[in-house]
């Protein structure tokens, strides 16, 4: 499984305000560090007798050079194909036995695997995934089988589905140079080239103690997880330490344009993304971006209004921010013009909403309305234990502190309007932005109007 950069609200939190004043924590977490490098995270939630554990690695598929695009994904699919000790069908059949769920997902900056069971199979899961994280067998065989699979999830997300092959080329034409442009899947001839060479060297490197971070979530605690932590992950060497190159985006000079027509698509949509810094920055933008988004967006949010409920020129608008990235990332808006309204009325009327935003500002009712729904939001949250603990796991391993991850709600209400403002100027630059369009296939030209011969002229 993988995951796409998503702009939505539990991924962009997490982010620093700058304030020097200490922060109410929206839930507690405890930490440990265990000698070989392995951070452990644990959550406490006693309302259920269920555990989740979550572990991250700090690499994804930006991590990957040329000739390895898509082997971060490669590899989470198979650390489920069995180690030396325990078969493949034995990992997900104990699981199952004790009513489990397990999977993994791959992104751009990390790679996680995950179970939820029930709490006295909390040392089971440990053990388990502590032995794939050192005990890794890969077959030819088991490898050859899998690249089938992996290149028919390809086929679905990308080759036989528009809106995932448009995607595709929008976010390539985002970055230059960034390998946030890359597709984490990797392309369809990138794919066939890999090899089990390749993933055991993603393994070696990556797939170690000091290169992860445990999060336990649920009805546990540190003094029950810390000594199964010791005793399972522990007795893994520590690794040599993985550096990560990024090659840093140039500046984006003018605006660019990715235009896609496909038969099989019955309603044209306009995207646009910008781009923008993302929660690392630390400086208060991340945070001021995910109310702008929020107060742009839904039924209620400017764009829909304006655009759907006023004008009438569109069937749905909205915005939306992905912050939870390790480098620069996007802010997107778009548009779904409505039936018999050309894509370039609906484009222009999104444009005159921005430039009216520019010029006059966010109001401080739409921010008060973002900020009380971001709030409810997290409040709502802490009700999901993998969604806590995902989202300790997510901030820690891209370098955010506890501190940073627990405090969302204090550093959200602190926003002001004109901290707002001041990041829709910085973001909304046509000149650093993509427009892309998914459109039906063109109308075939109308033929010239017959031409009528001339009565003839009788003398």
């Amino acid at each position: 499984m993988m995951v796409r950069p998503l702009h939505s609200l539990v991924a962009v939190l997490g982010s620093l305000i700058g304030a020097t004043t200490a922060l109410a924590a929206d839930f507690q977490v405890s930490t440990a560090l265990l000698d070989n490098g392995l951070f452990v995270a644990v959550v406490e939630d006693h309302r259920a007798p269920i555990v989740t554990q979550m572990l991250y690695y700090r690499a994804g598929s930006a991590d990957e050079l040329p000739n390895q695009r898509g082997i971060a994904h490669y590899l989470e699919h198979m650390m489920f194909q069995g180690t030396s000790t325990t078969p493949g069908p034995e990992f997900r059949g104990v699981i199952a036995r004790f009513g489990g769920r397990e999977n993994a997902t791959t992104s751009q900056d990390t790679t996680t695997y995950f179970q939820t069971v029930g709490k006295e199979a909390l040392e089971l899961v440990i053990r388990l995934e502590a032995d794939r994280m050192h005990n890794l067998t890969i077959s030819e065989r088991a490898f050859n089988s899998e690249k089938e699979v992996i290149k028919e999830e390809r086929r679905g997300r990308y080759e036989n589905e528009p809106g995932g092959a448009f995607a595709e080329q929008y976010t390539a034409a985002q970055y230059l140079v960034h390998p946030y442009g890359n597709p984490i899947i990797g392309h369809m001839h990138e794919i066939e080239a890999l090899t089990v060479q390749d993933a055991l060297d993603w393994y070696k490197k990556w797939y170690v103690p000091n290169n992860a971070t445990l999060v336990i979530a649920g009805d546990t605690t540190m003094d029950e997880v810390l000594p199964l932590a010791k005793k399972y992950y522990g007795a893994i060497p520590r690794g040599a330490e993985p550096v990560r190159f990024r090659p840093k985006e140039p500046p984006q000079l003018a605006e660019r344009r990715v235009i896609m027509y496909d038969s099989r698509v019955r309603t044209p949509s306009l995207s646009r993304s910008y781009l923008a810094p993302s929660q690392t920055a630390r400086d208060g933008t991340a945070e001021a971006l995910t109310i702008l988004a929020s107060a742009l967006s839904g039924s209620t949010g400017r764009f829909y209004q304006k655009l759907v409920v006023e004008q009438g020129v569109a069937s749905g608008a909205g915005a939306g921010y992905g912050g939870a990235a390790l480098n620069d990332t996007t802010f997107g808006v778009s548009v779904s013009p409505r039936r018999g309204v050309d894509i370039a009325v609906a484009e222009r009327a999104l444009d005159a909403e921005i430039d009216r935003l520019l010029r006059d500002g966010i109001t401080a009712e739409e921010v008060e309305l973002a900020k009380s729904g971001i709030v409810d939001g997290l409040i709502f949250a802490r009700d999901n234990v993998m969604g806590l603990a995902r989202r300790v796991g997510n901030g820690l391993s891209i370098g955010m502190t506890v501190e940073e991850v627990t405090s969302l709600s204090d550093r959200m209400k602190a926003v002001t309007v004109a901290r707002v403002n001041e990041a829709a100027k910085r973001v909304f630059d046509k000149r650093r932005s993509v427009t892309g369009m998914l459109l039906p296939p063109l109308a075939a030209p109308t033929p010239p109007a017959a031409v009528t011969p001339a009565a003839a002229v009788t003398p």
